[in-house]
């Protein structure tokens, strides 16, 4: 056996060049802004040949790596630079957005044919998207007329679902606000939005992405109240978009509203305190009893963790409604208000399982403590509840329903004797009926 060490084979034979179409390609744009100037420009101003073009160019053009290119000439009619301004040696296409007629049925027609481009080519939605946010961001970059534009072509993209309502996130850049473009930006978008389609499409749309309780910051800090908004948006002539933000601005103000009152629950504020407190906060929101009620409710019996069973919980939800029945009754002075915290009773119980059998206790609770009247709870069962439930709750309600009638006229028979010992004059004697039963 060799000591000296045996050499390790090696590879041998011709080595390969790298093929040239394995190299990666440099990112050059111009020749790719070359090719689709010229084709619009043979297009001209006819939208149907230029949706033919775009259509057959992008079996040879590289639109997946060029989109934001493609998307600056169609809009600006050549690349833009930071900011939204075209390069100084850049002429115009004749086809593009900014050089097109300000009017709603001409953009309607341009919106087709990105429409009918980002339907033939889907990995372009993407990439259109992004280019109609930044956009947005250069809007102090370009002339009025120009926003006008895309403003009503965006309006009506948002409306044929090619955008989704997040690029209305780019309105929200601070200078753009404190100049008041986004404001006056706005008024035009939501215009062509509600012309294609309708405010509570709109409002559907914002809502999916969360933009429904961002509206008011379309203006700076210290404008940004629902009665600014209002009467910007009502003056030019978008009352339904100014009632939708009034809508969200008061839900918002009803979620903030629940929570300091559980928190104040939490803490074992008196009723002395809360009270008050809570009215103060119905007049500056501009929230009914009847809302108000049901928030009330809401809190209540989030404000403690109930047994698992069915026949604990009943007594448990006795004696925290004894506890809170004055704070219920502070906010049912009205007939509807009461009705109001029945049904919610009624819906409680039915979405929780565990209250179904409670029903009838928790009602006649809150009537020994004057928070329900015995008219309300005879309408409920008459003709004003809920299908929730239904069978099952008239029928605990049955006897105690029986009772109240018959307690009522008995109080009435009482009353006509009574009236009728005491008055001769039959005017007199309506009216000592009207006297007893506290009209």
């Amino acid at each position: 056996m060799s000591n000296q060490k045996q050499q390790k084979p090696t590879l041998t034979g011709q080595r390969f060049k790298t093929r040239k179409r394995d190299e990666k390609e440099r990112f050059d744009p111009t020749q790719f802004q070359e090719s689709i100037v010229q084709g619009l420009n043979q297009s001209g101003t006819d939208l149907e040949a230029v949706a033919k073009f775009l259509d057959s160019s992008g079996a040879k053009l590289d639109y997946r790596r060029y989109a934001e290119t493609l998307f600056d000439i169609l809009v600006a009619g050549g690349m833009l630079a930071p900011g939204g301004t075209l390069a100084d040696d850049v002429t115009r296409t004749e086809f593009c957005l900014f050089t097109a007629q300000e009017d709603l049925e001409t953009m309607q027609a341009y919106a087709q044919v990105f429409n009918k481009l980002i339907r033939r080519y889907k990995y372009l939605e993407k990439g259109f998207e992004e280019e109609i946010k930044k956009l947005l961001l250069f809007l102090k970059g370009f002339t009025e007329s120009e926003r006008n534009k895309l403003a009503m072509l965006a309006g009506i993209l948002l409306a044929n679902g090619n955008v989704s309502a997040s690029i209305l996130s780019s309105l929200y850049n601070e200078n753009l606000v404190k100049e008041g473009v986004s404001a006056a930006f706005a008024v035009k978008l939501f215009k062509s939005w509600i012309n294609e389609k309708d405010i509570n499409s709109v409002a559907a749309s914002l809502r999916k992405v969360g933009m429904d309780s961002r509206l008011m910051e379309l203006f700076p800090a210290n404008k940004r109240s629902c009665d600014h908004f209002s009467k910007y948006f009502t003056d030019a002539g978008l009352k339904e978009l100014s009632d939708f933000a009034r809508n969200q601005q008061s839900i918002g103000a009803r979620k903030e509203l629940q929570k300091e009152l559980q928190e104040q629950m939490s803490r074992g504020d008196s009723f002395k305190e809360i009270v008050p407190y809570v009215r103060e906060e119905m007049k500056k929101s501009d929230i009914s009893e009847q809302t108000m009620i049901g928030l009330v409710w809401a809190s209540v019996m989030s404000s403690v963790e109930w047994n698992k069973k069915e026949e604990l919980v009943t007594e448990q939800a006795i004696k925290l409604l004894k506890q809170y029945s004055p704070l219920l009754k502070a906010f049912t002075s009205q007939g509807s208000s009461e009705l109001t915290l029945l049904l919610k009773i009624q819906e409680y119980c039915y979405d929780n399982i565990h209250f179904m059998k409670a029903f009838q206790k928790i009602v006649v609770l809150l009537y020994k403590a004057d928070v329900l009247s015995e008219e309300v709870i005879l309408k409920w069962y008459t003709d004003a509840h809920s299908t929730k439930g239904k069978s099952v709750f008239l029928e605990q309600m049955k006897k105690f329903v029986e009772w109240l009638k018959n307690a009522e006229e008995g109080k009435l028979r009482l009353i006509w004797a009574t009236c009728s010992s005491k008055c001769t004059d039959v005017g007199k004697f309506s009216m000592q009926i009207l006297i007893e039963l506290e009209f």
